[in-house]
């Protein structure tokens, strides 16, 4: 159901945003001209019998809704012509764009600043989308052992690592200290349901078509392959832009499978999926950037790094195959542009501000800026 707000320009309101961190510096202020939520999407499934009021907790006759994704949106005061939606990894949310985990702006409003629309996406059976048709299944991501990750998904994340005492060293980039720790902790998120790629990608399609002139995505890890795939479902997806994307199967033509580069640990490997070369061409039609933070090194002791590593290598195949199929694909390691120290979460790190002005000066590069 779609609860979009329209503010009347008569009485149009300056919203101040305002930095959480302790200091509680204001920063400028943003005109809002449109906010609201919706829902994108979804299903049911209709259970057999009738319905009775003598009997109201039954499930006879009644609806399981669910395989939606939640919206939410605000558009800033003469926004530009296409708006950014915004796809979290997994295990995560919208809470992946919002404030940082030491309370200071995320991507959500510094792109507002910037003049763009922007679309938060709860994926479906995920955040603030949690309900689900299909119930959790053993091979449901992280549903199995969502108590005691915490170490785990900091290596892999390659937010830091652990001295001898188990105390968590943050890397350079990601903001120190036990209140960022816990509050990176708590972002996570586990899934209602299995992981549907498809269904992920049918909905986020949905969504941009809803789109006047189409969308920018901007996609985050294992949100990477959703992107491709909403690419190929519709022509108004207009560019990407990904932050690390892996841990999903990156797109290829099913002619032209790649080798796949082993991580220490195989089932961390990075993954590729085939498609019919009509479907792979879509991705050679629209600019794509991929960018990835530090700490990546194949055969590294540490996991994280090794596994990061294989999605970089397969991140470099699949750039080559659209660019050597016409298209217009850039790879971006920050490093080698002088940015260091980020993680698998560098839109939330210390530096995030110059991570997305790389963001902005593609997008005004490629003309989606308008």
């Amino acid at each position: 159901m779609n609860v979009k707000k329209k503010l009347l320009c008569s009485i149009m309101s300056a919203v101040f945003i305002t930095s959480l961190s302790t200091d509680l510096t204001f920063a400028s202020p943003i005109t809002i001209a449109e906010q609201g939520s919706f829902t994108v999407g979804g299903s049911y499934k209709q259970h057999a019998g009738k319905f009775s009021q003598d009997n109201f907790l039954s499930e006879e006759g009644q609806r399981a809704y669910g395989d939606f994704a939640y919206v939410e949106y605000q558009k800033p005061v003469k926004a530009k012509k296409l708006p950014l939606i915004f796809q979290h990894g997994g295990a995560q949310s919208k809470r992946t764009w919002e404030s940082t985990p030491d309370g200071r702006e995320g991507f959500n409003t510094m792109f507002l600043r910037a003049g763009y629309a922007v679309y938060l996406v709860d994926q479906p059976r995920s955040g603030e989308a949690n309900l689900s048709t299909e119930a959790v299944t053993p091979d449901t991501p992280w549903a199995g052992n969502p108590m005691y990750g915490d170490k785990t998904l900091y290596i892999l994340s390659r937010v830091g690592h652990y001295d001898e005492k188990g105390e968590p060293v943050p890397n350079a980039q990601f903001p120190q200290g036990e209140d960022n720790y816990q509050a990176f902790q708590q972002s996570w998120t586990i899934g209602s349901g299995p992981l549907d790629n498809e269904l992920n990608a049918d909905v986020l399609a949905e969504l941009v078509r809803q789109q006047k002139d189409g969308a920018i995505l901007v996609t985050h890890s294992m949100g990477g392959t959703i992107g491709w795939r909403t690419a190929i479902r519709t022509d108004k997806v207009k560019g990407i832009i990904a932050y690390e994307p892996g841990g999903t199967p990156f797109i290829f033509p099913e002619t032209e499978m790649p080798n796949i580069i082993d991580a220490r640990f195989k089932a961390l490997s990075a993954s590729a999926m085939g498609v019919p070369m009509e479907d792979f061409m879509k991705l050679t039609r629209i600019p794509i950037v991929l960018y990835y933070g530090d700490y990546i090194k194949l055969g590294s002791e540490n996991v994280g790094e090794d596994k990061w590593g294989t999605e970089y290598a397969m991140a470099q195949k699949f750039v080559e195959v659209i660019n050597r199929h016409g298209g217009d694909a850039a790879l971006v390691h920050l490093p080698s542009v002088g940015i260091k120290g980020n993680s698998h979460f560098l839109m939330q790190e210390k530096n995030n501000q110059q991570i997305m002005d790389l963001a902005v000066k593609w997008l005004h590069e490629k003309g989606l800026d308008k």
